[in-house]
This record gives structure tokens, sequence and C-alpha cells, in this order.
């Protein structure tokens, strides 16, 4: 028997606490939701300024890669629809170490997301005159600059304590309340983009500053580490509510994909939209500062609003950059949460974590990122700041899902789909290589950070394997792709053109072919040392509770559509 099959996999005997409340608009929201955030208000000037106009390549890019990656998320939150499904599904495919580190990469993104939400509409509503004479929440001056001050810390914490209690309210709650914040926060944007380009949009600016492409492509792909992924990211976090939903197999895929098209054609309309309403005398000599000043880092588009005379919709905008923020901190406080709990259930890791309240809901595990949260104020010192390397944190999280999709469809590819992903010879790997692509156009120095953090994360998952004897080495051969994966990664970072510390020595176009190719290679290697079909279904079972109850569910809801449908016809 392989060294996979001698891993000990006891069955979970800790009650499903979580409870299926969450229906196909309360997921399609969430995922919606974390879409709209904080990315909006600031994504499209990032772009403009990294790559001009041809920054709506740079939306469309971003668009079919994640795409693709969504896909992927569809089957696989469908077919296994637990919480926590970033960690859970390279467990199942590939034991406790590459679980352990896909939720590791999933934490990470998110528990800093929520503090990054809360220090964006801060720093918005502190650019209004008003706010900052009477108000002030940031420091402006000395070593602290940018930082929060007395008066912004405790409006921080007041804001992260708000989230913590609407997420300690349930599932349930959280997905009704949301999709009120997400309606507002979608036709916001919306009034936004139908507003500017009425007033003012000028055709001429598509060719302004040095042409369509002043940047050439090396513009269009910096511009996608600067906010154009990060934007769009958080289609995933219907999945990590999953085992809160009460149909995943019906209305899990429906709403990744849903919620992922409406962001990607919200975001680039509002890339064209912002482009041709600027005034051409900003941009004729480049696009160093597209507005004609330097607005507040999140005042772009409220900037935009008073240069084409739309003060209304200015004083909206600072509105929606309270509510925008805070909506999608919300929702990354539960999918911290929802993380926390699927790591508690890893025998490597502290039991707590994966235990829920008579309402179901894991209050130790929304406790801690809600904690770990709040010290993140201090350290980081804007929205920007911390952009690129969540968003190379969030593509590590994203690659394990089409590797682990590959591997189950070998291991237990008889499992009943709802979805399948269309051409999955051809898309599945393509999405691992888009993932690839995102972590190495994030730059060297981000590239090697997150690498030094995600080794950190490993041997704290040693000690707690060693400490309680649970077999974990006996997979080390099954998880052996992802020490190399890593340093592939970097050297590569090292090799390119991207970010600080690169030398380089890669001439364009070839580093984009080099990237893909050591891709496919580390992606068939890793399928290749999946679990045995006993392994897999060992670690499936641990989670039996969870998909027996959406089965149930499923079944449930099928038998009234199908009584609903006989009466009508009668």
């Amino acid at each position: 028997m392989e060294n996979a099959g001698r891993v000990e996999i006891i069955k979970d005997e800790r009650p499903a606490g979580l409870r299926r409340s969450v229906g196909f608009y309360g997921l399609m929201f969430v995922s919606l939701g974390s879409i709209i955030g904080s990315g909006w208000l600031l994504g499209a000037l990032n772009a403009a300024q990294v790559a001009g106009p041809a920054s709506i390549l740079s939306w469309v890019l971003a668009a079919c890669m994640l795409a693709l990656l969504a896909l992927t998320y569809a089957e696989l939150g469908a077919t296994y629809p637990v919480a926590g499904g970033s960690a859970r599904f390279p467990y199942y495919s590939h034991g406790p170490i590459a679980g352990f580190t896909a939720g590791w990469a999933s934490w990470l993104q998110a528990v800093f997301i929520a503090p990054i939400e809360v220090l964006a509409a801060i720093t918005y509503v502190n650019s209004v005159g008003w706010v900052n004479m009477h108000f002030n929440m940031i420091n402006k001056v000395g070593e602290s600059a940018g930082l929060l001050n007395g008066t912004g810390l405790v409006v921080a914490l007041v804001l992260m304590v708000l989230f913590t209690a609407i997420n300690l309210a349930g599932a349930k709650f959280l997905s009704d309340s949301n999709v009120i914040v997400v309606i507002w926060k979608t036709a916001v944007p919306v009034l936004a983009i139908a507003v500017v380009a009425w007033l003012q949009f000028k055709p001429a600016n598509f060719h302004a500053g040095g042409g369509f492409m002043p940047f050439g492509f090396h513009g269009v792909f910096a511009a996608l580490t600067g906010g154009v992924v990060f934007a769009l990211q958080g289609f995933e976090q219907a999945v990590q509510l999953a085992g809160e939903a009460r149909n995943p197999k019906r209305d899990l895929s429906r709403a990744i994909l849903t919620a992922m098209a409406i962001g990607a054609v919200l975001y680039a309309l509002l890339q064209i939209v912002m482009i041709g309403g600027l005034d051409p005398r900003n941009i004729i000599n480049g696009w160093a500062k597209p507005l004609g000043t330097d607005p507040s880092d999140y005042g772009a588009w409220y900037t935009l609003a008073l240069a084409v005379g739309a003060g209304w919709l200015a004083k909206v905008l600072i509105i929606d950059a309270v509510i925008s923020p805070a909506g999608t901190g919300v929702v990354y406080v539960a999918t911290t949460a929802r993380l926390s709990y699927a790591l508690g259930e890893e025998r490597e890791m502290p039991s707590a974590l994966a235990t829920t309240n008579r309402k179901g809901v894991p209050v130790v595990s929304i406790i801690v990122g809600a904690v770990i949260g709040c010290l993140a104020f201090g350290p980081f010192k804007s929205w920007a700041a911390l952009v690129s390397v969540v968003t190379g944190a969030t593509a590590i999280m994203y690659a394990f899902a089409p590797v682990s999709l590959a591997a189950l469809h070998k291991v237990d590819g008889a499992r009943p789909r709802s979805y399948r992903v269309p051409m999955p010879a051809l898309l599945v790997p393509a999405a691992f290589c888009s993932a690839n692509l995102i972590i190495y156009w994030g730059g060297f120095e981000t590239t090697w950070k997150l690498a030094c953090a995600m080794g950190v994360g490993l041997v704290l998952f040693a000690l707690g394997a060693w400490r309680r004897g649970t077999g974990a080495q006996y997979t080390i051969r099954n998880a052996f792709w992802i020490a190399p994966w890593f340093a592939g990664q970097v050297l590569i970072g090292w090799l390119g053109r991207y970010g600080n510390g690169s030398r380089n020595l890669l001439p364009n176009w070839v580093d984009i072919a080099v990237v893909t190719l050591f891709s496919l290679a580390i992606f068939y290697w890793a399928v290749s040392l999946t679990l045995t079909r006993e392994g897999t279904a060992a670690a499936v079972a641990k989670d039996a509770q969870q998909i027996e109850n959406a089965a149930r569910n499923d079944a449930s809801g099928g038998h009234r559509s199908r009584s609903l449908q006989a009466i009508a016809r009668s």
C-alpha cells in the first residue's frame, strides 16, 4: 500500500454544527459583495496610471484568468459543499499537509482584508475637508504619517467590533443583511458610470499621453497586481459558506459564476468611463496625474465627480466609501472564521476553532480572526501597501483549486456532480497557469516574502503534527511538489522583470513562456502525487455529515420543485 494509505484519518465525531440557511441570492450576494469593495474606488485610477488606456485590457485579461479559476471553484464547491472549502479540497486530494498549506494561504489573505477595508473607509472619509479639520483620524507628519492616530484607531476598532457582532448573529442574518448592502454597493458604481459618461466622455483620451498602450504589455501585466486582480477577487466567498448553503449543488455554481460576470462587466465599464471622463489637458503629457492633482488615495471617483460638475454624486460617493468597504469587511470576517473552522478540523490545529454555538456560529474562529485583524492596524499604512501581498496570497490559494479538481477527477470521479468545468483537460491546467502568472506579476519582493510566510505556517503545522502524533508525515510524498513550486516561483521572480530585487534577465514574453511551462510541469507532477482512492475516500468521509446534509437539502428542494411543477401541470 502506498504511504497515502497509511494516514490515520478519523471520521469527525463532532456534530456538523453549521446550519444550512443560506439560499442562492445569499450566496451570490456574498461573492458579489466581496468583489465590489474598496477596489472600485481606486482600482481604475491605479490601473490608468500604470497602463494608460490599455488598462481596459488589464480588466479583460484579469476577468478571463479569474473566470477559469471561478469555474474550478464552482465544480468543487457544488460537489463538496463544506465550510472553508479552499482548505478542504486539497485535503481530500493530497492529504493534510497540502490542505493546511492551502488553508494557511487562504487565511492569510482573508484575515487582513477586513482591516484593509476599514482603513479604506476611514482614509476616504478623512479626505473630506470638515472631517480632516475637526475629526482627523490619520497622522499627517513624522514616521507615523499615513497610520491611524488615536481617534482613527478607536473608530477602526469600533468598526471591527461591529463586523464581528454581525457575524456572531449567524450566517442567515449575515447573508440577509448583506443583500441590502450589496444592492447599494452595486447601484452606486452603476450610477457613477451613467452620470460621468453623460456629463463628459472624450473618445480622444484613449489615444492621449503616448497612445493606447503607452507602457506596452508590461504596463498591462503590472496593472493586474496593482489593484485589478485585488478588485475582482472574492468570487470564492460563496464556497467558504457552502457548509451553510441550503441547496449547494443547485445554487453554488450559479452564484459564483453570476457574481463573477457582474463584477467583471462593472469594473470594465468603470475603467472605460474614467478614462473617457478625464480632462484631456491632464493626460496630454502622460498618465502620472490623470486627475490633474494628487487626490486622496481613496478620492479618485470623488475628485472626478467634482471635476465634471456632479457635486451631488461626490456626496453619494463619500457615503458609499463607508458602506462599500464595510460590507466587504463584514463578509471577510465571516470568510476568515470559516477558514479557521476548516483548519480546526485538522487534528494538528486547536479543535476549538471548529466548535459552534447553539446558533451554529463558529464563535471562537470569528473572535480569533477579529483579534488578528485588529492587531493589523498598527503596521499597515495604506490600502495600496498590502494590495500586492494580499493578491499574491490569494493567487496561491486559487492555485490549489485546479490541482485538487484534476486530482479528484482521477480518484473520486464517480461522485455525482451538478456542475462540471467544460473541457477540463484544457481549462483546468490553464486555471493553474493563470494563478501562477498572477503570482509572478506580483513581483519578486512579494513572492519571496509570501514563500517565507508559507514556510512559517508549515513549521507551525509540523509542530502540531509532532505534538499530537497525527501521522501527517506519511503524506509528505503527496505534498512534495509544494516546496519546489514555491522555490521555482521565487527563482523565476528573481530572474524576471517585476518588483524590487528582480534582475530583468528574462526577456519580454520569454518570462511568460517560462512561467507557463514551469506551471504545467508542476501541475501534472502534483496531480500524479494525489492520494489513493481509499485515502481520498477516508478524507472526504471526515466531512460526510456536512455533505450528506447538503444532499438531503438538495433532494428536499428537488422534491418541492417537482411537486410545484405537478400542481402547475394539473
